[in-house]
């Protein structure tokens, strides 16, 4: 058996078409499979939610599943308050694209520490 580690990259467009419930189906398909998942842009705050309770809905159903670690890094304050109004206006019709989110098997992600301008992500060894 090999120990390897899998980064699958989502783009914002991949997921802006699906409903809320076929994005996290997608996004709990995908690391079900011991994949991390870097998704460009982030879930919205109840489907964010959503996505914790049904992992944890999981726990002791899924043999080895031990939860997700889910962790979201959003761009530098704004410069104006005109630019504000801006990005708060192209994340309501678009999505908001800048932000990025991590998401992993609780099984594999030891650790996610983050500040304003990263993410460091901590692996357990196999």
């Amino acid at each position: 058996m090999t120990n390897k580690l899998t980064i699958q990259f989502i783009p914002y467009s991949e997921i802006e078409g699906l409903g809320s419930g076929e994005r996290i189906k997608k996004l709990l398909k995908i690391v079900l499979g011991d994949k991390i998942v870097v998704l460009q842009g982030r879930l919205n705050p109840e489907e964010e939610a959503r996505l914790i309770e049904d992992t944890m809905a999981m726990i002791g159903h899924i043999r080895g599943f031990k939860g997700v670690e889910l962790a979201v890094l959003n761009p530098g304050t704004q410069a104006s308050v005109m630019s504000g109004i801006r990005s708060g206006i192209a994340k309501f019709l678009v999505g908001d694209r800048e932000s990025m989110t991590i998401i992993g098997p609780a099984s594999t992600i030891k650790e996610i520490k983050r500040d304003p301008s990263k993410l460091e992500l901590m692996l357990k060894k196999k």
